[in-house]
Protein backbone atom coordinates (compact mmCIF):
# COMPACT_ATOMS: atom_id res chain seq x y z
CA UNK A 1 0.00 0.00 0.00
CA UNK A 2 1.03 3.07 -1.07
CA UNK A 3 1.93 5.76 2.06
CA UNK A 4 3.70 8.65 3.67
CA UNK A 5 6.72 7.44 6.23
CA UNK A 6 8.18 9.65 8.32
CA UNK A 7 11.59 9.17 10.00
CA UNK A 8 14.39 10.38 11.70
CA UNK A 9 17.20 10.97 9.58
CA UNK A 10 21.14 10.31 10.53
CA UNK A 11 21.15 14.16 11.55
CA UNK A 12 18.52 13.71 13.84
CA UNK A 13 15.76 15.72 11.74
CA UNK A 14 13.09 14.84 10.82
CA UNK A 15 11.90 13.49 7.29
CA UNK A 16 9.04 11.99 5.39
CA UNK A 17 8.89 9.89 1.96
CA UNK A 18 5.93 8.83 -0.07
CA UNK A 19 6.69 5.66 -1.25
CA UNK A 20 4.55 3.17 -3.37
CA UNK A 21 3.59 -0.60 -2.44
CA UNK A 22 6.61 -1.81 -3.28
CA UNK A 23 8.80 0.38 -1.01
CA UNK A 24 10.32 2.36 -3.57
CA UNK A 25 10.43 5.91 -3.13
CA UNK A 26 8.47 8.42 -5.14
CA UNK A 27 8.85 11.77 -3.40
CA UNK A 28 10.95 13.10 -0.24
CA UNK A 29 11.41 16.01 1.71
CA UNK A 30 14.63 17.34 3.40
CA UNK A 31 15.03 17.56 6.94
CA UNK A 32 12.56 19.35 9.51
CA UNK A 33 13.61 20.11 13.31
CA UNK A 34 10.18 19.73 14.49
CA UNK A 35 7.77 16.70 13.99
CA UNK A 36 4.90 18.99 14.25
CA UNK A 37 6.31 20.80 10.81
CA UNK A 38 7.05 17.29 8.97
CA UNK A 39 3.34 16.52 10.06
CA UNK A 40 2.31 19.71 7.84
CA UNK A 41 4.74 19.16 5.23
CA UNK A 42 2.76 15.65 4.57
CA UNK A 43 -0.48 17.09 4.90
CA UNK A 44 1.12 20.00 2.53
CA UNK A 45 2.01 17.12 -0.46
CA UNK A 46 -1.94 15.94 0.03
CA UNK A 47 -3.09 19.34 -1.00
CA UNK A 48 -0.28 20.39 -3.31
CA UNK A 49 0.09 17.05 -5.43
CA UNK A 50 -3.51 17.96 -6.61
CA UNK A 51 -2.50 21.34 -8.31
CA UNK A 52 -0.45 20.55 -11.64
CA UNK A 53 0.84 24.09 -11.55
CA UNK A 54 2.76 22.80 -8.40
CA UNK A 55 5.34 20.39 -9.86
CA UNK A 56 8.21 21.79 -11.90
CA UNK A 57 10.01 19.37 -14.27
CA UNK A 58 14.00 19.07 -13.73
CA UNK A 59 16.64 17.89 -15.84
CA UNK A 60 20.52 17.25 -14.71
CA UNK A 61 23.55 16.81 -16.71
CA UNK A 62 23.54 13.10 -17.45
CA UNK A 63 19.55 13.40 -18.43
CA UNK A 64 18.29 12.10 -15.67
CA UNK A 65 14.38 13.54 -14.75
CA UNK A 66 13.20 14.21 -11.96
CA UNK A 67 10.34 16.66 -10.49
CA UNK A 68 10.13 19.04 -7.42
CA UNK A 69 6.69 19.80 -5.63
CA UNK A 70 5.92 23.11 -4.18
CA UNK A 71 4.50 24.49 -1.66
CA UNK A 72 2.08 27.57 -2.43
CA UNK A 73 5.17 30.19 -0.88
CA UNK A 74 7.05 28.64 -3.63
CA UNK A 75 9.42 26.44 -1.24
CA UNK A 76 10.20 22.86 -2.15
CA UNK A 77 7.93 20.52 -0.29
CA UNK A 78 9.50 17.33 -1.62
CA UNK A 79 11.69 16.06 -4.64
CA UNK A 80 11.70 12.74 -6.62
CA UNK A 81 14.03 10.25 -7.01
CA UNK A 82 15.66 10.07 -9.93
CA UNK A 83 13.89 8.94 -13.01
CA UNK A 84 15.55 7.65 -16.59
CA UNK A 85 13.26 9.21 -19.10
CA UNK A 86 10.33 11.89 -18.62
CA UNK A 87 7.72 9.46 -19.39
CA UNK A 88 8.52 7.53 -16.01
CA UNK A 89 8.36 11.09 -14.57
CA UNK A 90 5.60 12.25 -15.37
CA UNK A 91 3.91 8.64 -14.68
CA UNK A 92 5.45 9.41 -11.08
CA UNK A 93 3.58 12.97 -11.03
CA UNK A 94 0.59 11.12 -11.95
CA UNK A 95 0.81 8.43 -9.56
CA UNK A 96 1.35 10.90 -6.55
CA UNK A 97 -1.56 12.92 -7.52
CA UNK A 98 -3.56 10.15 -7.82
CA UNK A 99 -2.38 8.23 -4.51
CA UNK A 100 -0.91 10.53 -2.11
CA UNK A 101 -4.61 12.40 -0.99
CA UNK A 102 -5.63 9.38 0.92
CA UNK A 103 -2.68 7.87 1.77
CA UNK A 104 -1.75 6.92 5.34
CA UNK A 105 1.07 8.23 7.43
CA UNK A 106 3.67 5.82 9.08
CA UNK A 107 5.10 7.30 11.84
CA UNK A 108 8.36 5.00 12.39
CA UNK A 109 9.55 7.88 14.78
CA UNK A 110 7.65 6.45 17.27
CA UNK A 111 8.71 2.44 17.13
CA UNK A 112 12.76 3.63 17.52
CA UNK A 113 14.51 6.83 18.02
CA UNK A 114 17.58 5.53 15.78
CA UNK A 115 18.06 6.21 11.84
CA UNK A 116 15.70 4.74 9.76
CA UNK A 117 15.72 5.16 6.11
CA UNK A 118 13.27 3.11 3.42
CA UNK A 119 15.50 0.66 1.46
CA UNK A 120 15.07 1.50 -2.07
CA UNK A 121 16.94 5.49 -1.30
CA UNK A 122 19.03 5.84 -4.29
CA UNK A 123 20.12 9.66 -5.09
Amino acid sequence: MEKFVITKNANDEFQFYFIDKNGDTILRSSGYTRKFMCEKGVESVKSNSQDSSKFFKKTISDDKVYFNLKAFNGKIIGMSKMYEDRISRDKGIEFLKEKAPNAPIDDQTKSSDKYIKPSSLVY
